[in-house]
């Protein structure tokens, strides 16, 4: 792995060196596809759209980060940031590369979370949308318009993580391009570990996105949410607490991203594991209790609806941007959770409700 994590770093560099005009483009695509912008940016605006499809962006991010989650813990996998000092072979001739406010992130490098949970969470968007067009055209063409920005906006994404220093090309590149054939028989001729960790980043992403926009559990009881999600939590504490049982540190990339990360200030907890496990956990719930409080929804009309996504992203912005104490760690994680929890019903059910009340005529007696 010593040489492809090297050439990775000689990419970035060269990433760096001939793109760095473009660098807030590259910051913004990060963002884009961090996982929670999928929450928080992407699922408002399709929920308003239509529905189903927003309920199954909510399913799909917190299932498909959930997976993510427990592939880092078994695949581990060095991030470029820190290797570059951790491996000691640049001591010499240290590569000319930059870090930014997004690149000290905490958890395992395999494999990309923003790869994978992108590619998951935006099927089902494309998917909706291929739909449409068809049915309201009849073009074929037209249909295939979004599953080509599809393609180039995965391309983006993975190519952003690469600029900031967040993940090798084989992290993010490889699993972006593992469905073409050419690509696949080169990989399988040099090296099986990246074949698997394609398959764990966009390619799975795209697999999860198919499968579980079919699953999408709308009109579920209350009761399945608060099994799902206790089931999320559980399962990733067994799981962590075997891993430590048998020797296995699980707490060593954060000890990397401290030591290695250029600025202190840019570690931040909610980059952890397990605040996506609260934060995937905390939004299954919240979903639930949006789909309990008012089963079905408000049927608005589209000025209404408008109203409602201006609303709904001024308070998810004062939401997320909430202040959490980090200390103890157990507070700021219940916190945490309990923030994306209230996200479901804030666009689902308050906001809605109260532009209902705003523009429902009165009924004549």
């Amino acid at each position: 792995m010593e040489t492809i994590y090297r050439q990775g770093v000689r990419m970035a560099e060269e990433l760096q060196r001939r793109t760095r005009s473009y660098e807030d483009f590259w910051l913004i695509a990060s963002h884009l596809g961090d996982p929670k912008a999928a929450v928080l940016l992407v699922f408002p605006v399709v929920f308003y759209t239509h529905r189903r499809t927003g309920i199954a962006v909510l399913w799909v991010a917190a299932l498909s980060e959930w997976l993510n989650l427990v592939f880092k813990w078994i695949l581990f996998g060095e991030r470029p940031y820190w290797w570059i000092g951790h491996s000691g072979l640049f001591s010499k001739n240290p590569p000319k590369v930059q870090q930014f406010l997004s690149t000290c992130e905490t958890g395992p490098g395999s494999p990309s979370g923003h790869a994978m949970v992108t590619g998951a969470v935006w099927w089902v968007v494309v998917s909706f949308l291929a739909s449409f067009f068809h049915t309201r055209t009849g073009s074929k063409i037209l249909a295939a318009v979004p599953y080509l920005l599809y393609a180039v906006f995965l391309a983006c994404v993975g190519l952003s993580r690469i600029f900031i220093l967040a993940h090798f090309p084989h992290q993010v590149i490889a699993g972006l391009l593992a469905g073409q054939k050419l690509l696949y028989y080169i990989i399988l001729y040099y090296i099986n570990y990246i074949i698997f960790v394609s398959l764990c980043t966009l390619s799975t992403g795209v697999l999860l996105g198919i499968v579980l926009n079919r699953t999408v559990p709308e009109c579920h009881p209350l009761l399945f949410f608060f099994r799902f999600s206790l089931t999320l939590l559980l399962g990733a504490f067994l799981m962590h607490g075997a891993l430590q049982k048998i020797g296995v540190d699980l707490s060593w990339s954060i000890s990397l991203a401290k030591r290695w990360c250029s600025r202190s200030e840019w570690i931040r907890m909610d980059t952890a594991p397990f605040s996506s496990l609260n934060r995937d956990a905390g939004v299954l719930l919240g979903l639930g209790l949006a789909q309990y409080w008012k089963p079905g929804g408000w049927a608005l009309p589209w000025v209404p609806r408008t109203l409602c996504l201006a609303l709904s992203s001024i308070a998810l912005h004062y939401i997320s941007s909430f202040p959490v104490p980090t200390v103890p760690p157990l507070l700021f994680y219940s916190l945490f959770f309990l923030k994306y929890s209230i996200v479901p019903q804030v666009v689902m059910v308050l906001v809605p409700g109260f532009v209902h009340l705003l523009t429902a005529k009165p009924k004549r007696e």
